[in-house]
């Protein structure tokens, strides 16, 4: 992986995330064409489309932040980190859902890249290691439910979440000695 990016992207969590916080976890959630560009420029229906969700439905998002890359958008967002793992509010599932929508619907309007996307979760684990999971792949034309894509998320976090509570139960254990 290239080092340089790497670099740029702890930063850029970093500088959205704020000061350390033990009960959240910055996370980037990239919505990442497999070739050819997703953006404004060339999928200007589509994101038409995501501006009118943003502006109904941005408020109701915990803290959030949408980057806009050539390969598509990434939102930066800071989950909370329980006992059971990762949390995914509901609007947040709601604008990965209406994100994934808009980019089927901008092609039926007119937009011309028709590659798949994929549904990327990455981040830092608390001990510092780059994670980057590949968890769905979506052809242009498949609709996915809401419900699919928090089922995705929650399971490609699974294994994270349990080895982040090991972590977390082993600074317990070694704080009460």
């Amino acid at each position: 992986m290239d080092t340089a990016w790497q670099s740029d992207f702890r930063e850029r969590m970093q500088g959205f995330q704020g000061p350390p916080d033990d009960n959240s976890m910055p996370v980037s959630i990239k919505i990442r064409i497999t070739s050819g560009c997703f953006h404004r420029a060339h999928s200007p229906e589509a994101y038409r489309l995501i501006d009118d969700f943003v502006i109904q439905n941005g408020g109701s998002i915990p803290r959030y932040q949408i980057e806009e890359h050539e390969s598509g958008p990434e939102i930066l967002v800071c989950l909370a980190v329980t006992t059971a793992g990762l949390t995914f509010a509901k609007s947040l599932i709601d604008l990965v859902t209406a994100i994934i929508k808009a980019r089927s619907e901008g092609i039926k309007r007119g937009d011309g890249q028709t590659e798949p996307l994929e549904l990327i979760v990455r981040g830092h684990s608390k001990n510092g290691e780059y994670f980057e999971e590949k968890i769905l792949r979506v052809p242009h034309d498949q609709i996915l439910t809401a419900k699919a894509i928090e089922e995705a998320l929650s399971q490609s976090t699974e294994a994270k979440n349990k080895s982040a509570r090991k972590a977390v139960t082993k600074k317990k254990i070694v704080k009460k000695k």
